[in-house]
């Protein structure tokens, strides 16, 4: 078998064609779904907790947690007063036993633990983006056991965790 130099050229082009092509073009992945973030800045006013059952410290934590999501999440720069994008919010719910799964004996095997926060997002930059929602999440815990206290931390930093990332894509994505 005759390997001709056409045969070689033809080849060589082919491949270098395609290094070229492939050095063109890049992919670039974003985990959040896409969508230009508007301005340069955020700010994050103090979360209040209206709900019936007030979980101190909550306020507080909400309030930092919102500003590192944003932080660690975005490109934008927090500021004190009112950013380009403001974030006002309200813990209005905070239920933390409410029975689910119940067995014999109108017993409960599980209870839900509920955290609701309204947000008002305020766009400076272009206010068609501006909305007020509600953010609502749960998580189901076992009640034989220690009980609720033994599980409020980890169940409400997973809750957070996912409010969070709601009220970025609603901001941010167009969700």
């Amino acid at each position: 078998m005759r390997c001709s130099v056409s045969h070689i050229t033809s080849f060589l082009l082919i491949i270098l064609s395609g290094m070229l092509g492939s050095s063109c073009f890049s992919l670039k992945y974003d985990t959040k779904g896409g969508g230009q973030i508007p301005g340069k800045t955020f700010s994050v006013q103090f979360v209040e907790n209206q709900a019936r059952l007030v979980e101190p410290g909550l306020s507080q934590d909400v309030t930092n947690s919102l500003k590192d999501y944003l932080r660690n999440n975005t490109n934008l720069i927090m500021v004190n007063n009112t950013g380009d994008n403001d974030f006002e919010a309200v813990i209005t719910g905070y239920e933390p036993s409410t029975p689910s799964t119940v067995v014999a004996g109108d017993q409960a095997a599980q209870n839900k633990f509920t955290i609701t926060i309204k947000v008002r997002y305020t766009c400076n930059v272009n206010p068609d983006l501006d909305f007020e929602a509600s953010f609502s999440r749960y998580k189901l815990y076992n009640v034989s056991g220690s009980g609720f206290e033994s599980v409020k931390s980890e169940l409400t930093k997973e809750i957070m965790d996912e409010l969070l990332d709601d009220i970025y894509k609603r901001a941010f994505v167009n969700w």
